[in-house]
C-alpha cells in the first residue's frame, strides 16, 4: 500500500472517530461511525485483504449501521440541552489526548520498515498439514493458493463459535428490546 493511501484512509478514520465524539446529534454520529468503517474497509483493502475490507463495508457499514440507525430513530432521541461544560473532563481528555500521542509516536519511531513475506506455494503446501488432507482448505493451500474466506470461515465456526452465536443474541435481544421500549412510549 502506498503510504499516501495508509495516511488518507487513517486520515479518514481519525476523522470520522473525533466526529463521533463531537456531534451531539446520534444520528450525525452514527453516520460518522459509518465513515470510520470506510476508512477502515480502505486500510484492509490496502493491506490485500480484499475479503475482510468488503466484509467491513458490507456487514459493518450496510447491515449493522442501518440497523443501528433504525434503532436510534424508533427511539426518537431528542437533542441534548448545552449544559456547562466542568474543567476537569476537559483536562483529562486533553491529558489522555497527549499520552496517547507520545506512546504513539514512540511506537511508530521505532517500528521498522518492512512487508509481509511473500507466500510461496511450499510455505502454503506446509501450512496445509494442519488441516484434514480431503478439506477444502487443506487442497487449496496445497496448489499454493490461500484460501481465506475459507480459512475465516473454519476459524470462526470453530474457534469463535459460542462467542459469535452469543453476540448474535445480544443484537437480538437489544433489538427486541428497542421495539418494546418505543411501544411502551407511544401508548
Amino acid at each position: 500500500m502506498p503510504s499516501y493511501l495508509f495516511w488518507l484512509f487513517s486520515t479518514i478514520m481519525l476523522i470520522g472517530g473525533g466526529a463521533v465524539i463531537a456531534f451531539r446529534n446520534p444520528v450525525s454520529s452514527a453516520m460518522a461511525v459509518v465513515t470510520c468503517f470506510v476508512g477502515l474497509a480502505g486500510l484492509f483493502i490496502g493491506l490485500s485483504a480484499f475479503f475482510v475490507g468488503v466484509i467491513q463495508i458490507l456487514v459493518y457499514t450496510g447491515a449493522v449501521m442501518v440497523l443501528f440507525l433504525f434503532i436510534i430513530m424508533l427511539l426518537d432521541l431528542k437533542d441534548e440541552e448545552k449544559a456547562a461544560k466542568p474543567l476537569l473532563p476537559i483536562a483529562s481528555g486533553i491529558a489522555l489526548f497527549l499520552v496517547f500521542t507520545v506512546q504513539l509516536i514512540g511506537v511508530l519511531s521505532r517500528t521498522p520498515d518492512k512487508t509481509a513475506p511473500p507466500l510461496d506455494p511450499a510455505t502454503l503446501a506446509s501450512a496445509a498439514a494442519g488441516f484434514a488432507p480431503t478439506s477444502k482448505i487443506a487442497t487449496t493451500l496445497g496448489q499454493g493458493k490461500l484460501p481465506d474466506v475459507h480459512l475465516i470461515g473454519h476459524t470462526l465456526f470453530t474457534d469463535y463459535n459460542m462467542p459469535l452465536q452469543v453476540l448474535g443474541v445480544l443484537l437480538l435481544v437489544a433489538t427486541v428490546g428497542v421495539v418494546v421500549l418505543s411501544k411502551r412510549q407511544a401508548d
